[in-house]
Parts: structure tokens; sequence; C-alpha cells
């Protein structure tokens, strides 16, 4: 399975810069995986992470952007262990660097006295609602509230990345100009990605391990676990995934083999969607983990979203794109020898 760890903040577009003035189932797959534990005795509301010339980073902001990738390694990893902690690190450093960045950028910004259009931000908290959170702007802000932050906080945290883009694609401004076939090649690499993602539908076989059972005590989720993983092995050595559901599975599709047919993508919780939408057809996934238990599923058919036109807009975009890798290495030193000269200060 190809990983797709996409930050909340990831921004497809550009922006111009303008002078200041049987046994009952749940919902399918629909439960979110637990929050990590809340530690016990004080706890500090909302700590300074860091600073970059004077300007605080914040743990909410921190934690609000690693929110759904700690989703999705929470669901595919029900035992933690080595690999989760590596990269959920990993993407955890990953915003950290990108608000180091973004508030190096969003100094030069200020200089230039510049500003966003408020409908494009708008535009864009809408498609992360849209891309991130399956439209689901209920959990959008239950997210929020969980981190303390505002919407207007969040919309805030989203000019700043527009910003950043915008001043990336100002600083470059003299690229190159894309060819036609380097335009179409990128177009075509990345159309997938700009689809609507709430068309998309798959069709699947589930085994669904609940966490307990309240006639059995003796029945964990360690235990529940523990059989999940060991149905996987089962599955891996060639058994037949509908005799198994048949047996194993809790659920309303266990007599039919767990088959359930053309789910929308919004009907899924957006971590298991993530995981699902990037595996091969017919390859075991699993087990995974949510509040309710373990779940080992194989997709069978995938159809994507249709992709947007290569209009006038999308163009434009992917022009961008185009030009931002002819001048990566440019920005990279531009952006290091910003680094170089601002006072940053991250807690460790």
């Amino acid at each position: 399975m190809t990983s797709r760890f996409a930050l909340p903040l990831a921004i497809l577009g550009t922006v111009t810069l303008f002078p200041t003035t049987s046994a009952q189932e749940p919902p399918p797959l629909r439960e979110q995986p637990a929050p990590p534990p809340r530690p016990s005795g004080p706890v500090e509301v909302n700590g300074i992470a860091g600073k970059v010339n004077g300007h605080v980073i914040t743990n909410n902001q921190i934690s609000f952007m690693l929110a759904p990738v700690f989703g999705q390694l929470s669901a595919q990893y029900p035992r933690r262990g080595p690999q989760f902690e590596t990269k959920l690190n990993e993407a955890k450093n990953n915003i950290i660097q990108e608000l180091v960045d973004r508030q190096i950028i969003l100094d030069e910004f200020k200089q230039l006295g510049a500003y966003i259009k408020p409908n494009l931000i708008d535009d864009e908290v809408k498609r992360q609602i849209r891309e991130l959170y399956n439209g689901d702007e209920s959990k959008f802000r239950e997210e929020l509230k969980r981190n303390r932050l505002t919407m207007e906080g969040y919309r805030a945290m989203t000019k700043e990345k527009m910003v950043v883009q915008s001043m990336r694609a100002q600083q470059f401004a003299d690229a190159p100009p894309p060819l036609p076939n380097e335009v179409q090649k990128e177009y075509n690499e990345i159309k997938n990605n700009l689809r609507d993602v709430s068309k998309d539908v798959i069709s699947f076989q589930k085994i669904f391990i609940p966490s307990s059972d309240p006639e059995n005590p003796l029945v964990t989720p360690d235990v529940q676990l523990s059989l999940a993983e060991e149905l996987a092995k089962q599955l891996a050595e060639g058994k037949d995934f509908t005799e198994l559901a048949k047996i194993h599975s809790k659920d309303a599709y266990a007599e039919t083999g767990g088959m359930q047919n053309d789910v929308p993508r919004t009907d899924l919780s957006p971590e298991f969607a993530a995981i699902l939408f990037d595996s091969p057809v017919g390859k075991v996934v699993g087990p995974m983990m949510d509040p309710q238990g373990f779940t080992l599923v194989k997709p069978t058919k995938i159809v994507l979203g249709p992709p947007p036109p290569l209009d006038d807009r999308v163009r434009e975009m992917v022009e961008e794109r185009v030009r931002k890798k002819k001048t990566s290495h440019q920005y990279d030193r531009w952006i290091e020898s910003k680094r170089k000269r601002a006072m940053i200060d991250i807690k460790k």
C-alpha cells in the first residue's frame, strides 16, 4: 500500500498577491480511532513548541495538523510499535519544519504590504474539509474543538499557508514557462489527486472482530486483536476470505462472506478511506482498529471520482507546479538562506 500522509493545510492551487487596501452492526468503518490517552495531573492547555523570529508556534497548531495522520496511523498499526512511532515522528517533524518556514516567509510577506482575498480563503477551507474529512464539517469542527482552535483561528492558519504558496510563486515568477507537453505530463500524474474524492466508491469484503464480548469477560481487546492477526496470516497463506468471514465476522454481512458493494467514500471514516482507496484491489488490508474492534478488508473494486478537466483554472495550477519543479533547487537555497538568518528556537 502506498501511504498518503497529506498534511491538513496542503494547497493544490495558487493565489495572487494583491497590494494592500446480526448482531446489529455499527455503520461500517465509520468510527474513528480513539485519541491518545489523556495525561493525569495538570495539563498544559496550549504550550509553546517553539519560536521563530519571536513568533510562537503552539502545540495545538501541531496537534491539529497532525490529527489526520495520527488517525490513519492508529487505524493502520493497532499495536502501535516502532513503525507507528517512526512514521508519526516523521510527520510531526515535517509539520514543525513547515510551520518554521511558514513564519519566515510571513515575515517577508508583511514587508510587501499584500493581502489574500477572503473568498479564496473560504474556498480553500471548504476544499480541506472535503478532502481531509470526507466533507464532514461536523467532524472537522470536533477536531477544532478538541485542539482548542476556533474557525477564525483555522482560517488564519489557512491564510498563512496560502501566503507561503503565493510568496513562493512571486519569488520565482521568472522561471522558464512550462512547455505544453510538460503541462500535459504533470496533469496526467496528478489528476487523480485533484479529483472530487466525495464521488469515490468502493466494493469490498470485510471481517469484523469486536474488541470485546459482553457475554464473555475473558474476551479482551488483546485477545481479539490476536485473532484478527491470525486471520490475516491465514488469508496471506491462501485461505478463502468468504469462508473465514462466515465463521468469524460479527456483523450483518457475515452470512454473505462480508461482501459490501458500491460503498461511497463518504460512508467511511476518513482514516479508513485513506488506507483503503490507496490499497490494490484484491489485497487484504489490516487488521485495522477502531473503538469497536478490528477489521480486515479486501477491496474488490475501486471507482475513483472524476478528475477535473484541464481547463484554464486547472491549467494555471498545473503550470505553477511545473515552474516549482524547475526552480525547486533555487527555492531550497533561498529558504535555507532565510533559515540561517532567522532566530529559531524549537523545543525538543
